[in-house]
């Protein structure tokens, strides 16, 4: 295994350590790494399988279901690939520029995540507080427009984190004790005065995804009291339904997203370990739940999600 072995002496390459403190069980921590990001792939690729191939699926809540599985698939793809190198054969090496390419796309990635969340929102809050109008104000083509709207807000907040850091003087110990480059791991590194990363990173994280909050929060207050007003209980629970799985996806994401970051710049006390596997299981936990909570939820997609799936096995 030393053949895949990188030293730090090298200039041009950080080491990843992996998770420190547990390197024994680096093969068995690779196995749940492994099952999370195969389903993962298997689910969200069937998703977008399933939705590209169904003409009656070609409708906006479906091309965001389709915008999440491709941010879910790209993000996790990120990370996973190395991590299991790492695990499984010690090779721990990385170049600068390829360790700011991850960066870039995690947290692009991330970012994007989130205004797939907050687009999601408004079109549960248009579909039940104004249904007649869902089809004129919602149209496939604005959704794109959404979706871009979205991909250059990610672009344009997270390159100046590897621009800021590709400027920075590199300590001789280039060791990140991680899995994969994460922001203030690779900022940890320099030598250099880190305010305004420091700065910069918190007031991404927390002014854009606290106004993706708020606007979700929003959304769902109106669409809550739209809801409470409905007289029909069968129109009650219809509502109820159709915003069951965005609330699930959106419980999972941000609380995880959130204690992650917290853990990693204000949790002193907790062991590095312990910040590592929580950062992991926030890219590797949603983006498999997500495809299986809508595809348990909606009864249309669960419909031609199984009509594929037995075409599939008979042949």
């Amino acid at each position: 295994m030393e053949v895949f072995n990188l030293t730090s002496s090298d200039p041009s390459t950080f080491i990843l350590m992996g998770i420190p403190g547990l390197e024994p069980a680096h093969v068995w921590i690779s196995i749940p790494f492994t099952m999370f990001y195969v389903i993962s792939l298997l689910g969200n690729v069937m998703l977008l399988f399933v939705v590209g191939k169904e003409q009656t699926l070609h409708k906006p809540m479906y091309l965001l279901l389709c915008m999440l599985a491709l941010v879910e698939i790209g993000t996790s793809t990120s990370i996973v690939p190395k991590a299991l190198c790492i695990f499984w054969f010690n090779f721990k090496g990385i170049t600068v520029s390829g360790c700011l390419t991850q960066m870039f796309f995690l947290h692009a990635g991330t970012m994007m995540h989130s205004a797939v969340l907050v687009t999601m929102a408004f079109d549960r809050y248009i579909a039940i507080c104004n249904p007649l109008r869902y089809a004129t104000i919602l149209t496939n083509a604005r959704i794109a427009k959404l979706g871009l709207v979205g991909l250059i807000r990610s672009v344009l907040f997270i390159l100046p984190m590897p621009l800021l850091l590709s400027r920075q003087p590199f300590c001789a110990n280039r060791i990140i004790p991680h899995t994969y480059c994460n922001h203030m791991a690779v900022a940890k590194m320099s030598c250099g005065d880190i305010t305004v990363n420091r700065i910069y990173g918190l007031v991404t994280a927390f002014v854009v995804m606290g106004l993706d909050l708020m606007l979700i929060a929003l959304s769902y207050s109106l669409i809550l009291r739209s809801v409470l007003r409905i007289s029909s209980k069968k129109a009650y629970q219809k509502a109820l339904n159709t915003c069951t799985a965005h609330l699930i996806v959106m419980l999972i994401s941000y609380p995880t997203g959130l204690l992650s970051t917290l853990t990693y710049r204000l949790g002193e006390g907790i062991a590095p370990h312990v910040h590592i596997i929580l950062a992991n299981l926030y890219l590797l936990i949603p983006p498999m739940i997500n495809p299986i909570v809508y595809g348990v939820k909606n009864k249309e997609l669960r419909d031609k999600v199984g009509k594929y799936t037995f075409k599939m096995c008979s042949h």
